[in-house]
């Protein structure tokens, strides 16, 4: 078949109800109570053997309705009832959104989409296979292996979410603190830059738990770069925390956690990227899974506060569900209902004991983390997956890079496949379920080739005729799309908030051609490919395309583009194949629409802001010399914040801002306000910050990455609907070449009313009195009768430097005297005189050093 199996989560359309909301729910009720109450009551007296044969019974009932070939219009009126079961389904989940309603009517939805799917896969295995020509069965040959592979992931991807499972913290409150587990904190690094590394101990340093049962390592693996090493080193003593080396680097990030474990004493150890940011209450909300003494380790969600190249490069504004998402929030989950949770390499705390019993971490695949896993779960032991974001990464920038990570995950994954054979291999002890979840993860990254077929099988036909399906038309429409639609529904359950329509074909199409190589190579030979450091906190400032990793799409792409121009010979000369024609046409535009944003992904897009800014909600103080507001941030990042206040407070552009965190750490920073927008009553300020010394650095890290109760991304509101979904993909090239237009700064200046005397060497010893009515650090507003200036046009054609003199009425002693010049002179024609003029002036960077003290002195004075 060539319509190519589309794993997308979808949210169908409320139009078109065949069920009132009082009749969904009734049978609701019945679906997810009664019906199970009556099964169970029937089912309870049946032994394990009879329960066996009743269940082998049902499906051989089955086999007439799977291999029957109904007229074409009967087959699409069966697809249409299966399309609105699925949609009536859907609602009743939508309507009481429960976890028990989700499983029952996930399952209920499973059995439709399997029936669905085996209807197809009989169908296009009895009737559509096509032997004429050894380049017609090649292909066939070559699409009917990649939709079958399509459909045992489907399968194995519905066994995984069958059971979701939700856990809670095991309190540490109840436990005398003298029997809590000695923690070894590891933060592994090779060559990343030592900032990055900084931000992650100063937050592991600061994690709560107590000092005398924790210790935090920088585990460097970077010999190679020994200035490095030595600012390492300094950063170390600095923090508080110890620095361990090795003189080899053998079996890389895995090698550098064996050698630490012979060289730390801890129960525990917390394995962090060096990029992993940890959150303060990270140990007290894992440690207590641990008091159960099979539990092998804890992992939790890795999470990223910037944009990977999917989201920055198609300009998706955070509407669409990152790519990890999927794997946290739902396979991960599923997987820990099946004691199958995989190690993930960071973020996660392991017992040390367990992991030195199998060898330590495994070093014959460049995933390490998952085999490990493997091994664990093969003694006997657990694991615990407990979903709560408690770690900040940083996502590869660039489109490159992101490749790079993902091709070693897929060389990774296909080497523990071909090594350790989770479904077949007698010699682990794994239960079933452990090994269909293992093989499900071990072959996810195979999606490479069989993507590529779903491409280029309607080019080869309307290119060069070869046909990869036989009889290709409307009936083989009409068993392909109740599939293909029952799988979207029947995903949309699980997947509805972490998954969008056609995106996972946007990754799939982005990495196919590496993806597919790669793990062919380690199937043939495991050994192949060594571990590589993912690059990490790149800066990409001006658009580029990466046409070297996206090459082979293009290619692609332009062969399906031909193809279309081919339409009209073929319903000339061979109008008997229209039907197989229309349906090529319509999937070739459909791959189109995929390829087109792939390929863009590696259209780099420029980052306009010197840091990632994060929605957090903290509370945020401004102050000023004699008065204070209180506000709440709408966004933060290590360079600026944007602070929601309640009335328009009257500041100039320089002030103080106090920032705090979630469990009450603050910190008290230089701000420069670059912006204000009037909200109604509310008012946003843009504030940048300005000369911070190593210490707030230290103190804003820990505010923003650290003291953290929940990060935003924990729970996500957006809701899949795939015609959105789709619209939204197609419209990627208008934004991609959209320009960027960085937000202007406005003037934010203290407005007062103080007297002044202007003196300009052009006047001789005579002054001018003006008066103050606006004025920040860099530059100020005065007004005045322009009568007194006899030399305006000279003054407004030179812009010349002059003398302020700021009087304290009281005392002389305090008079304040600057130098500033003119930048613009303006005529005042709403202040009831036509002499009034307005005259900006700006403080002389010049003169910046002298006058440095003066001016806050003078804003102080004038608050």
């Amino acid at each position: 078949m060539t319509i190519p199996f589309l794993k997308i989560r979808s949210k169908p359309s409320r139009r078109g109800l065949v069920t009132s909301p009082q009749q969904r729910q009734k049978l609701t009720v019945w679906v997810v109570e009664d019906l199970p109450h009556i099964c169970d009551q029937i089912l309870q007296w049946l032994s394990r053997g009879q329960l066996l044969l009743l269940i082998v019974s049902l499906l051989l009932l089955f086999i007439p309705l799977i291999t029957a070939r109904p007229p074409i219009w009967q087959q699409g009126l069966l697809g249409v009832i299966l399309f609105l079961v699925g949609r009536v389904i859907i609602q009743m989940e939508e309507d009481k959104p429960n976890r028990k309603t989700s499983e029952y009517l996930h399952l209920l939805l499973v059995l439709l989409s399997a029936f669905t799917t085996l209807r197809y896969f009989y169908y296009r295995t009895r009737y559509t296979l096509n032997f004429e020509g050894w380049l017609n069965i090649v292909f066939c040959l070559l699409l009917y292996g990649a939709e079958f592979y399509a459909i045992a992931t489907l399968f194995l991807a519905y066994f995984q979410t069958l059971k979701i499972k939700e856990r809670q913290a095991v309190s540490l409150e109840n436990t005398p603190q003298e029997e809590w587990f000695s923690i070894d904190i590891y933060i592994p690094t090779y060559n990343e830059d030592i900032e990055i590394v900084r931000k992650t101990t100063l937050a592991a340093v600061a994690i709560n738990y107590p000092a005398d049962k924790k210790s935090v390592y920088v585990l460097d693996d970077g010999r190679k770069y020994p200035e490095r090493r030595e600012k390492l080193r300094k950063m170390c003593e600095d923090l508080g925390c110890e620095l361990l080396t090795r003189d080899n680097n053998d079996h890389a990030k895995a090698g550098n956690i064996n050698t630490a474990f012979h060289k730390t004493t801890g129960d525990l150890v917390l394995i962090l990227d060096c990029d992993h940011i940890p959150a303060k209450n990270f140990l007290k909300e894992t440690v207590g899974f641990f008091f159960n003494p099979k539990v092998s380790f804890v992992q939790t969600p890795h999470w990223f506060y910037n944009p990977d190249p999917f989201e920055r490069n198609l300009l998706t504004e955070g509407r669409i569900p990152v790519g990890n998402e999927l794997f946290y929030k739902v396979l991960q989950k599923g997987n820990d209902f099946w004691n199958a949770a995989f190690f993930c390499g960071s973020a996660a705390v392991i017992r040390k004991t367990h992991v030195m019993e199998i060898g330590g971490i495994a070093t014959e695949t460049v995933t390490e983390d998952c085999h490990t896993a493997f091994r664990l779960h093969s003694k006997g032991y657990e694991s615990v997956y407990y979903d709560k974001i408690m770690v900040a990464g940083l996502a590869p920038e660039k489109f490159s890079a992101y490749i790079g990570q993902q091709v070693r995950w897929a060389r990774g994954m296909a080497q523990i496949l071909r090594l350790e054979n989770p479904l077949f291999n007698r010699k682990v002890n794994l239960s079933l379920p452990q090994r269909l979840c293992y093989m499900s993860a071990t072959s996810h990254f195979f999606f490479g080739f069989p993507r590529l077929m779903y491409a280029i099988a309607p080019t080869l036909f309307l290119l060069f005729g070869i046909n990869s399906v036989k009889g290709l038309g409307y009936e083989t429409l009409c068993y392909a799309l109740p599939h293909v639609i029952l799988s979207m529904q029947t995903n949309h359950i699980p997947y509805k908030h972490v998954r969008f329509s056609f995106w996972n074909e946007i990754f799939e199409f982005a990495l196919s051609f590496q993806a597919g190589i790669v793990t062919i190579l380690a199937l043939i030979n495991p050994k192949l490919g060594s571990f590589n450091v993912t690059d990490k906190g790149m800066n990409v400032t001006k658009r580029s395309f990466d046409f070297d990793s996206v090459r082979y799409l293009v290619l692609v792409g332009a062969l399906a583009t031909a193809a279309l121009f081919t339409v009209p010979l073929w319903l000339w000369l061979r109008p008997e194949d229209s039907q197989a024609v229309i349906v090529n046409v319509l999937w070739s535009i459909f791959n189109l629409i995929l390829l087109m944003a792939a390929c863009l992904v590696a259209f780099e897009q420029p980052q306009l802001r010197r840091a990632h800014r994060m929605p957090r909600k903290l509370t945020a103080v401004i102050h000023t010399p004699h008065q204070s507001w209180r506000g709440e941030t709408v966004n933060i990042s290590e360079s600026g914040v944007q602070i929601l206040l309640n009335t328009r407070p009257n500041i100039p552009d320089e002030i103080r801002v106090e920032l705090e965190g979630d469990y009450g750490h603050k910190c008290l920073l230089r701000g420069r306000v670059v912006r204000e927008v009037a909200m109604g009553e509310q008012v946003r300020l843009f504030v940048d910050f300005i000369e911070l010394t190593r210490t707030q650095q230290d103190d804003l890290v820990l505010v923003i990455y650290s003291d953290v109760n929940e990060w935003y991304s924990q729970k996500r509101s957006e809701t899949d609907h795939p015609l959105e979904s789709l619209k939204f993909i197609a419209t990627s090239i208008r934004r991609v070449f959209r320009e960027f237009r960085p937000a202007k700064e406005t003037k934010v200046r203290q407005q007062v009313q103080t007297t002044v005397q202007l003196y300009w060497d052009y006047w001789k010893n005579d002054s001018v009195s003006a008066t103050i009515t606006e004025i920040g650090t860099h530059d100020l507003r005065l007004e005045l009768d322009g009568r007194q200036i006899s030399n305006l046009e000279i003054m407004q054609q030179t812009k010349p430097v002059i003398s302020l003199l700021v009087t304290q009425e009281s005392n002389h002693i305090n008079d304040l005297s600057f130098v500033a010049q003119v930048e613009t002179i303006e005529h005042l024609v709403d202040t009831g005189s036509v002499d009034s003029i307005a005259i900006e002036l700006s403080f002389p960077e010049s003169m910046k050093q002298q006058q440095r003290l003066k001016i806050p002195q003078l804003l102080n004075r004038l608050d």
